[in-house]
């Protein structure tokens, strides 16, 4: 068995904030509904096209999930302000999928907001155009830039 190893450049991407922590989580929570899990059951149930219709109904974004990274630095003896968010769209995610698999790796987006021990709040995130890039298809470089503009204007905005 052979393993394969492939080096690739990430942008990066950080967006402060000069709001507080609180102010900004609450306003990206406003504006992304969580995601509707309906499509899953829907898809499940052999009703791909009822999922679809659903999921073309709804927000550009939505949060899949999210993980208090914060809470788990009191390991550490530490108290920080961190909260990790899956933000994404399945239909997103299928139309760059069905091209290649393997962008499920980076479907959804993770998004970290943070205050950092100088209370500077920012969101943090990889941009996905370089993330999808690496797999060399335009109909997914195609659409990770879509997802880019959407994702700078949600969390643009959230961070004010």
């Amino acid at each position: 068995m052979e393993v394969q190893s492939t080096a690739i450049t990430i942008e990066h991407v950080v967006i402060p904030s000069a709001r507080s922590f609180e102010a900004v989580r609450a306003a990206l929570e406003d504006a992304l509904p969580p995601v509707d899990h309906r499509y899953a059951s829907l898809v499940a149930s052999g009703q791909a096209d009822a999922a679809r219709t659903l999921l073309e109904q709804a927000a550009p974004l939505s949060i899949f999930g999210s993980r208090d990274h914060g809470a788990l630095l009191r390991i550490a003896g530490l108290e920080r302000k961190a909260i990790q968010y899956d933000i994404g769209n399945p239909l997103t995610a299928s139309r760059m999928t069905r091209h290649v698999l393997s962008a499920a790796l980076y479907a959804p987006i993770r998004v970290l907001l943070r205050e950092d021990a100088g209370g500077r709040v920012a969101f943090e995130y990889d941009r996905p155009a370089t993330t999808f890039g690496q797999f060399g298809d335009e109909n997914v470089r195609r659409v990770a830039g879509e997802l880019d503009d959407h994702l700078r204007a949600a969390l643009t905005a959230a961070a004010g």
